[in-house]
């Protein structure tokens, strides 16, 4: 019995030995190799239909509004099963917000937007899945040596992000939940393809930065981080001004009542046509941030590196 227990504890080690060569029981003995977690600061903004730069809406940095930043503050934690490779977990939680009293006036396309005279601020939640790229690793001669190391990097990945748009009431002075309002006949008989938009939704974060190890354990890291979303109602706003009297027919007369005046607070409501231009429905709504990460390196696997050993068997 003794010889038969000592010869599976022998073999036992030699199975490990065999599995964990000498580069993976070294760093990927659970397959997570070096641990971080940390927070970050990011200033974002939203790239939709409200607001905006002088001309033609465009998409992406073209109307950009600084006056429109707000701040992402988040965690993340990352597994890095090799040098030039990451995978980030990640939590933030922040504001995005839109305002077309904030255009400035040039004479162009933009005083049509501006004449709109909507708004919006919605909170979001986020969580993204992402893998980070660092090329330079490749050029390291001991990529395991990283003090004072900067990396630049590339990641992508996908997140679900929850929101929900509200819109500054001026009769009021409070900020109303735009969405219950069905202020474009989403939901409506009369608009059957105009779904009600969902408040979770699916986004593509892409983005590039750079990262600092000040020491051994901590390092900092600067990155931009753009999110392709799946929805252009990130802002309520994106096809065109329906019926008024829809509002009557299909809400409550108390909400009906305030639908009809969120849904247009220009100067020229009274002589608004059904099917005038609202919005842009050609491009999705997008957001985006700049922040910085401050990230600390908890060691090899949770504390599991060269802990998986052949039982010890005593009599």
């Amino acid at each position: 019995m003794k010889k038969k227990l000592c010869f599976l504890r022998n073999n036992c080690a030699l199975v490990l030995l065999l599995f964990f060569t000498s580069d993976t029981y070294s760093q990927l003995s659970l397959g997570f190799g070096q641990l971080e977690a940390g927070v970050m600061l990011s200033p974002s903004n939203l790239l939709g239909d409200l607001g905006g730069r002088y001309g033609k809406g465009g998409a992406f940095l073209k109307d950009n509004v600084i006056s429109n930043t707000k701040i992402l503050v988040g965690a993340h934690f990352n597994a890095n099963p090799k040098d030039w490779l990451g995978l980030r977990l990640a939590f933030n939680y922040g504001t995005v917000a839109g305002d077309d009293a904030m255009i400035k006036s040039k004479g162009g396309l933009e005083e049509l937007r501006k004449a709109r005279n909507l708004n919006f601020k919605s909170k979001i939640t986020e969580v993204y899945i992402a893998a980070e790229f660092f090329p330079t690793v490749f050029f390291e001669s001991n990529p395991a040596e990283v003090f004072h190391k900067l990396r630049p990097y590339g990641l992508a990945g996908i997140g679900v992000f929850h929101f929900n748009p509200q819109g500054f009431d001026p009769l009021t002075s409070e900020w109303i939940h735009l969405r219950e309002l069905h202020t474009e006949g989403q939901g409506f008989a009369e608009y059957p393809d105009r779904k009600e938009y969902k408040l979770i939704q699916l986004n593509i974060p892409i983005g590039v930065g750079i990262k600092y190890y000040i020491n051994d354990v901590v390092s900092i890291s600067a990155e931009a981080i753009h999110r392709n979303t799946f929805t252009d109602y990130l802002d309520d706003v994106s096809k065109d001004y329906i019926d008024a009297d829809l509002f009557y027919k299909n809400l409550p007369l108390d909400m009906a009542i305030v639908a009809d005046r969120m849904n247009d607070k220009s100067a020229n409501a009274a002589n608004r046509n059904a099917g005038d231009q609202r919005g842009t429905p050609k491009n999705n709504d997008s957001f985006y941030s700049c922040g910085i990460k401050l990230s600390f390196r908890l060691g090899d696997n949770l504390g599991f590196k060269n802990s998986i050993r052949c039982p010890l068997v005593r009599f």
